[in-house]
């Protein structure tokens, strides 16, 4: 009987493990999946403004990428701490990695000032050096992200808020909290960028003026639900600053890895894209961002994979279940692995709606926009896993896994190289993609051998372990 019930175990064990996965990956796809599609029709929209209009919305927004990338990577920094004191139902704890989100994440509102309001044309001109048409795409840039600029405080409060639900396994309420707020965005883009409802057409300032409305509802529906709920890392507005230090510097010490990999990685996609600018004209901006936008559809699996498998982890380690935590490590991988698969035939998928969404850009903006998807697809398994490695390490504070080889690769290797086909050289800019992402195969064997060391394996809710 014993031994029937293990292999009964042993074969659907695996199936429920995945369906509970999946719970969790599925409802951050689909938002995702949403915000893709919004912004795939924001793409659309704005295109039929042409070449140079596309262009500098998506110069503008390359800044705008990198601040959210600061607040994304703050908020998983205070996750790792956030799924184990779930696990150990430790609420102050919660409260505290909650505490971290939101202060080190307004901490970039400085910054992000200066670059939207004080420099923008200065900064703004570093991704258009080398391109034919540099002064009409930075018009359009600067009058854009000065609107933009008003979006920082909403997206910071809504990101530590929604992260935190994320975090507790709470992924219906973003959910749907992001629809609403991204088919506010779309309808305004219509009404705005055109001019409807007997509005003015205001151009690239009415997208931005699009998304500052959305992004303020979204944040309003969020302090609604964090007030209504009063979940469990809820912390009052008199006790906000009552932080534990010690926690704090636990998590900014574990943070600093984490920041300074995605801030290299970041850095590094930005170079790249500056470099991708400066080898032709608008067609090249447009079309390597439309490219992007497409594969927007696909890289869902990032965030769902990611996401389930850092609450799964984190909340099995949190428990002190570490044996448990190995069998779970494994079936995550596998499952990323086909995730990955099935990706790379939805992105070849997705090139046969290219010439629907972008039919208003010039033939070469489509052609390379194609190519691009195309090769997205293609890496779409490695990356995959790539993901669901770095959230395995990540939950269990092996922050260092992806500082020593994901940014070592990036600074050492990956931008020498990328410099070099620039320099010496005529490559158009997806073969130049192609060659530098290569890369990204080393990093999946190195992380498999690093997880082998187990230094993910880990309990943090144990005040001793560092």
């Amino acid at each position: 009987m014993t031994t029937a019930v293990k292999h009964w175990d042993r074969f659907f064990g695996p199936g429920k493990f995945y369906i509970k996965a999946l719970s969790i990956a599925v409802p951050i796809m689909l938002q995702q999946l949403i915000q893709s599609m919004v912004s795939l029709v924001d793409n659309f929209m704005v295109s039929g403004l042409g070449d140079i209009a596309m262009s500098g919305v998506n110069v503008a927004g390359q800044v705008m990428f990198i601040f959210m990338v600061y607040v994304n990577t703050i908020c998983t920094a205070g996750g790792i701490f956030m799924t184990q004191y779930f696990g150990a139902k430790d609420k102050k704890g919660m409260g505290q990695a909650f505490r971290f989100k939101l202060v080190m994440g307004l901490a970039a509102a400085i910054p992000y000032y200066l670059v939207c309001r004080v420099y923008p044309r200065q900064i703004l001109s570093l991704m258009v050096i080398g391109n034919t048409q540099a002064d009409a795409i930075l018009d359009a840039a600067v009058s854009y992200i000065g609107i933009c600029f008003f979006i920082g405080v909403q997206m910071t409060i809504s990101i530590a808020i929604a992260s935190s639900l994320r975090d507790l396994g709470k992924v219906k309420i973003p959910l749907v909290i992001t629809v609403i707020a991204t088919l506010i965005n779309t309808c305004l883009n219509w009404v705005l960028i055109y001019g409807h409802f007997g509005l003015p057409a205001m151009g690239v300032n009415g997208a931005a003026y699009a998304t500052v409305i959305a992004r303020t509802v979204e944040l309003i529906a969020f302090l609604a639900v964090y007030v209504k709920l009063k979940p469990d890392f809820m912390v009052g507005v008199t006790d906000f600053f009552r932080i534990d230090g010690k926690l704090f510097g636990r998590m900014a010490k574990k943070g600093a890895l984490v920041l300074f990999c995605e801030m290299v990685w970041v850095l590094s996609e930005t170079v790249t894209t500056a470099i991708y600018n400066g080898r032709g004209g608008a067609d090249v901006v447009s079309g390597m961002a439309s490219g992007f936008a497409i594969a927007n559809l696909f890289f869902v699996a990032f965030g769902g994979i990611y996401s389930a498998t850092g609450v799964i982890i984190g909340k099995t380690l949190g428990t002190g279940k570490l044996e448990e935590a190995r069998i779970q490590k494994k079936w995550l991988l596998s499952g990323a692995a086909v995730m990955g698969l099935m990706m790379t035939f939805v992105g070849f998928g997705t090139t046969f709606i290219v010439p629907i969404v972008f039919g208003r850009l010039s033939a070469s903006a489509i052609g390379i926009c194609k190519s691009m998807v195309i090769l997205l697809a293609f890496f779409m398994p490695a990356w995959v896993i790539m993901n669901a490695q770095q959230a395995i390490a990540r939950a269990g504070g092996d922050t260092a896994m992806g500082m020593y080889t994901d940014a070592f690769i990036t600074i050492v290797v990956m931008l020498p190289m990328l410099f070099v086909f620039a320099r010496y050289t005529n490559v158009g800019p997806v073969t130049m993609y192609f060659g530098v992402k290569l890369l990204d195969l080393v990093k999946v064997i190195i992380f498999h051998f690093w997880l082998r060391k187990e230094r993910w394996l880990n309990n943090l809710t144990v005040p001793q372990v560092a």
